[in-house]
């Protein structure tokens, strides 16, 4: 299959969006930006193109798609018993990174909901995004556009290095603004449930409904707690190095990781390190490489997936990170780098 880039970054193609629903409309796959991470999106209500996608990701079948839409009204098609808190929150922060978590309507095949009887829905903060979910029939289904495990696209040449040749197009959209996945919250089940921390923090649900939850599996350390949400279970986001977090007091976590550095050298090996850009000047040996600034931690969300990718080109055999506790999105960093580590954390 030959894959088509479509370039967008300056300004919405309207023909090439036209073209891109069709292929949608036809039952096939298309990247596409969104505010968050590339989606690779597919008719979330046939059956057949909702199983492509599973295909082309090497995705297991029981992790659900998240379903697009650009209008509020399309839910009513998809979703049954709405709680009054779907709307609230979709007052305050639709279009934009929150997927809530409802009761799906027989409209929606369980191949897309992963075998489940509840359907995630988001409304993304993406020009080009909801122009593709109006021209390609209203209902997209898409996960991150990349090969399951791997981390999640952040720029479109990150989805062609994965896709090209699986998926019928590609639109060039830029560098997504925010970096990270949406946040999901679950309404289905008494009180609201975050079953992935994203850019829209509990703080700021809590501001609008009271009282919200956090999975355990989420903020425990415990690797054997089975989240809610069954995509969480599995490794995500994974370098081919093996990749290790380092905590604990900031000079002590600079030293330690000094100290890794030259036992691999040593050993004859190369390791590379995760840190920012007030502590890369700190550390000495290996490939270092700055994620961003603590002072403004969306950049640290947006460069995390580009940086884990970034390695993967590289000679290391081994990646030494920081921890990232920053205000609003340091559970979404942590959460990501978590999975990606394999749970491997050094305490310093």
């Amino acid at each position: 299959m030959k894959t088509v880039m479509e370039k967008m970054r300056d300004t919405i193609n309207e023909d090439g969006i036209r073209r891109a629903g069709e292929i949608l409309k036809r039952g096939g796959l298309v990247a596409f930006p969104t505010e968050t991470v590339y989606g690779l999106g597919a008719n979330a209500l046939d059956e057949k193109a909702a199983a492509k996608i599973y295909g082309a990701k090497g995705r297991p079948s029981d992790n659900p798609l998240i379903v697009h839409i650009a209008d509020w009204e399309a839910i009513y098609k998809i979703a049954v018993d709405i709680p009054k808190e779907a709307k609230l929150l979709a007052d305050a922060f639709w279009p934009g990174p929150l997927t809530m978590v409802l009761k799906k309507s027989d409209a929606v095949p369980l191949t897309t909901t992963g075998g489940l009887p509840t359907v995630a829905v988001r409304m993304p903060n993406h020009e080009i995004a909801r122009a593709l979910i109006r021209s390609g029939g209203g209902y997209v289904a898409a996960p991150s556009a990349n090969t399951s495990g791997r981390p999640s696209p952040t720029k479109a040449e990150h989805v062609a290095e994965d896709m090209d040749g699986v998926i019928d197009m590609i639109i060039d959209g830029g560098d997504s603004h925010i970096g990270l996945e949406s946040t999901i919250v679950d309404l289905t089940e008494g009180t609201p449930t975050i079953l992935r921390p994203g850019y829209i923090n509990q703080q700021m649900l809590e501001d609008v409904l009271g009282r919200v939850e956090t999975d355990r599996a989420l903020i425990s350390e415990d690797e054997n707690i089975r989240p809610k949400a069954p995509g969480m279970k599995y490794r995500h986001y994974a370098p081919k190095a093996e990749l290790f977090i380092v905590e604990g007091e900031e000079q002590n976590v600079r030293e330690k990781m000094n100290r890794l550095i030259e036992e691999n050298k040593a050993a004859g090996r190369k390791a590379g390190v995760i840190c920012t850009d007030e502590s890369s000047s700190c550390y000495h040996g290996g490939i270092v490489k700055s994620i961003g600034s603590r002072a403004d931690e969306i950049t640290i969300a947006q460069h995390l997936y580009s940086i884990l990718r970034d390695f993967d080109e590289m000679d290391v055999s081994v990646i030494y990170s920081e921890s990232f506790d920053t205000p609003q999105m340091g559970q979404a960093i942590m959460n990501r780098l978590i999975k990606a580590a394999g749970h491997q954390i050094i305490k310093a």
